[in-house]
């Protein structure tokens, strides 16, 4: 494995996470224009001024390109929700709120989020670290929008994995024309409402 790889065990040094980030913008720039067949990997070595060999060395195929594409897309959301958090005051409207505002940043680009859910319906398990990585900045996100002070308990974790299902399947059913963002929206909220059912406080208030 050389230096180049993009595995955790070897930090990129400053030239190649230079190099990786030219690669994750032709990447999002050719699927924001035509989707998940516009990524075509010597166009993305190409745009990106990288041999093809060591785009290879970077991202073994286009499912790993464009998940880690994902990745760096959820990382600039997150950045943006920390900066400007949601303002509604119950756990499950703030949530909603945060996942809505996700949803729209996918709308205004919706050949590139087409791409990227593509992508991770396609990953199998040589893909693994990239999808976990997607997966645990969409339970940053979550619980950062719930504001806790506390830990979550194991039913919270819980309730933020189906929380998660659902934005993805809610994803997919929009891109593929199966469901409206209005219907997207009461989905959402609907499902956010596991945060205040698994809330602790409200478990102890049920309490004699």
């Amino acid at each position: 494995m050389t230096t180049e790889s993009n595995s955790p065990a070897a930090p990129l040094t400053e030239r190649q996470e230079a190099r990786r980030r030219r690669i994750l913008h032709a990447s999002a720039q050719l699927a924001s224009r035509g989707g998940f067949d516009a990524v075509q990997m010597r166009e993305v070595a190409e745009i990106s001024s990288v041999a093809l060999g060591t785009l290879y060395r970077y991202f073994p195929s286009k499912v790993h390109l464009l998940v880690a594409t994902m990745q760096d897309q959820l990382q600039h959301l997150h950045e943006t929700l920390r900066k400007r958090p949601p303002t509604a005051q119950e756990p499950s409207a703030r949530v909603a709120e945060t996942l809505m505002r996700a949803f729209r940043a996918m709308q205004r680009e919706p050949h590139l989020a087409d791409a990227m859910v593509r992508a991770l319906t396609f990953a199998d398990r040589s893909v693994s670290p990239e999808v976990d990585t997607v997966s645990r900045l969409t339970t940053a996100i979550i619980l950062d929008a719930m504001g806790l002070e506390a830990p979550p308990t194991p039913e919270q974790l819980s309730a933020v994995r189906v929380i998660e299902h659902t934005w993805h399947s809610a994803l997919v059913t929009w891109l593929s024309g199966r469901a409206s963002i209005a219907q997207v929206k009461i989905d959402i909220e609907t499902v956010c409402r596991l945060i205040d059912i698994t809330a602790p406080q409200r478990r102890e208030s049920a309490s004699p």
